[in-house]
C-alpha cells in the first residue's frame, strides 16, 4: 500500500512537470533569430565572394571540418543567386540544403537553409556587409531567422538555440576574419 502511494505521489509530481513543460513551451515566439556580427579589417568587396560562392564555404565555414567523409554537391549557379550546395553527413552536420536567393554585391546576401536531419528545419540566413572607416573595414552581420515549431519551443525549454548556434557563426566570422585580414 505504502508503495502503491509513493508511484501514485510520483506520477502526479511527473504529470505536473510536463505540463508545466508544455505550459512554458507554448508561450515562446513563434519564430527565433540568432545574429552575430564582427567587424573585418578588409573591404566588402574582398568578403563577398568567399560567402557569395558555397565552394568558398570550405575554407571558413565552422562546420567543414566537423565531419570529414561528409559529402558535398554544388548546382546551380556558380555563386550568387540560384547557387545550391547540399551536404549530407555524420551526425555532427547532419543533411540539408542551401540555395542563394539574393545576391547584391557587395552589400548582402540572401540564402534558404533547408535542414532535413537531424531534424528537420526551414530558415532564412542573410549576410550583409556594411561597409566601415571609409570602406577599408567591413561590419559582417550574419543572421538565421526561421519558424518554431511546438518541439522546437520544447526543445528551447532545455536548450539555448540562440548560445548553441550562436557559437558557430562567431566562430565562422573569426574564419572569415581571418581569411580575408591576412
Amino acid at each position: 500500500m505504502f508503495m502503491l502511494e509513493i508511484t501514485a505521489i510520483v506520477a502526479i509530481v511527473l504529470a505536473i512537470a510536463i505540463a508545466a513543460v508544455l505550459v512554458f513551451a507554448s508561450a515562446r515566439p513563434d519564430s527565433f533569430t540568432v545574429q552575430r556580427s564582427t567587424v573585418m579589417e578588409a573591404p566588402a568587396e574582398r568578403i563577398f565572394p568567399l560567402v557569395n560562392d558555397f565552394q568558398q564555404w570550405t575554407k571558413w565555414s565552422p562546420w567543414e571540418g566537423r565531419d570529414p567523409a561528409m559529402k558535398r554537391s554544388f548546382n546551380g549557379s556558380a555563386s550568387g543567386k540560384g547557387a545550391i550546395y547540399a551536404w549530407e553527413g555524420n551526425k555532427n552536420v547532419g543533411s540539408g540544403r542551401m540555395e542563394i536567393l539574393d545576391a547584391s554585391q557587395p552589400s548582402k546576401i540572401t540564402i534558404k537553409l533547408d535542414f532535413f536531419k537531424p531534424f528537420e528545419g526551414h530558415n532564412t540566413a542573410e549576410f550583409t556587409f556594411a561597409p566601415e572607416r571609409d570602406a577599408s573595414a567591413t561590419n559582417v552581420i550574419w543572421v538565421m531567422r526561421g519558424p518554431s515549431p511546438f518541439i522546437s519551443k520544447v526543445m528551447q525549454v532545455f536548450m539555448n538555440f540562440d548560445a548553441m548556434i550562436g557559437r558557430d557563426f562567431e566562430a565562422g566570422l573569426a574564419n572569415l576574419k581571418k581569411l580575408t585580414e591576412n
